[in-house]
This record gives structure tokens, sequence and C-alpha cells, in this order.
């Protein structure tokens, strides 16, 4: 029961988390005009339902449960990649400049090392109970760390040496995460 427990206050904290980043990402990429952070900020908003669809397999840990909360999950990782492609081959397409956004920067800084930790406790959980989902959603939350990472990354290179580029190539770098993660939970 202490591990339910546990995998419950580790999805809330993620949860929560994500709640607070999608404001912090919506204004940052407003500003900026960023597709990475645009994307990364739909990301959040696949964590949260992601997150919100473990608290609710961890409420009922039938076996129903477990593959309706897989394939919901895929399904908005299939969203989030399509939305990706097309935003960013838009930007690339016509050349356009993001701005820098410092926000943005310390955000994702932030949000790498928090899922990176999130996701670590998640699989322990996950692996201690057995449970596929919060395996699944720790996975989630690890690539989570990655694309913060990445969008890290992109957001520098385009502050620092102004390679405007870097913006919406990250958003592919999300889409690629987005597939291959949609993959995995539907097809379990």
């Amino acid at each position: 029961m202490d591990l339910l427990r546990a995998g419950r206050r580790l999805e809330i904290l993620t949860l929560s988390w994500n709640v607070v980043g999608v404001v912090v990402l919506v204004v940052a990429a407003w500003n900026a005009k960023s597709v990475a952070l645009a994307g990364f900020g739909l990301d959040s908003v696949v964590e949260i339902g992601a997150s919100t669809v473990v608290l609710w397999e961890l409420a009922d840990v039938a076996q129903g449960r477990q593959h309706a909360a897989l394939r919901l999950i895929g399904i908005a990782f299939v969203v989030l990649a399509i939305y990706l492609t097309v935003q960013s081959s838009v930007v690339l397409a016509l050349r356009f400049h993001p701005h820098h956004s410092t926000l943005g920067i310390v955000w994702t800084a932030f949000t790498a090392l928090s899922m990176f930790l999130l996701a670590r406790n998640k699989s322990r959980v996950g692996n201690a109970l057995a449970n596929p989902v919060l395996i699944a959603e720790g996975h989630v939350t690890f690539i989570d760390g990655v694309l913060a990472t990445s969008v890290l990354v992109g957001l520098l290179l385009n502050a620092l040496a102004g390679w405007w580029w870097a913006d919406p190539l990250t958003g592919y770098v999300i889409v690629y995460y987005a597939i291959r993660e949609a993959r995995a939970s539907l097809a379990a």
C-alpha cells in the first residue's frame, strides 16, 4: 500500500509541475513566438493527461483499465506528433525567426532536472508494484526530461548563436520521441 501511495504522490507531483509548466510555457512561447516552447507546452498537456490517466488507473488496477490507460497515452502522443510536424514544417518553410526567451530557458532547465528525478522514482515504484502503466508513464516522464533538454539546447542556440532554425528543429526531436512513445503505448 505504501508503494501505491508513493506512485500516486509521484503522479500528483508530475501533474502539478506540468499544470504550472503549461502556463509558464504559454507565456514564454507567445512572447518568443517559439515553436519549440509551444510544442513543449503541448507535451506538458500530454503529460498532464498521462498523469491523470495513471491516477485513474492506480485507483483500480483492473487489467481493462491498464490497456485503456496505455491507449489514451498513445493517442495523445499521436496528436502531439501531428501538430508539431505541421507547425515545425511551416516555421522552417516561412523562415520565421523566434525571439529569445530567458523564461523558457530557465523553465526548461529546471523541468529537465525535475523530470529525470521523477522518471527514476516512477520506474522504481512501477517496477516494485509490477504496474505497466506507471512504468510506461515513467518512460513518458523520462522523455519529457529529454525533450526539455532538447528544447533548452534549441533555445540556447537561438539566443547565443542566432540559429533561428534550431527552434523548429527541436520540434522534430519532440516528434521523434512522441511517435516512439505512441507506438509503445498503443502496442501494449
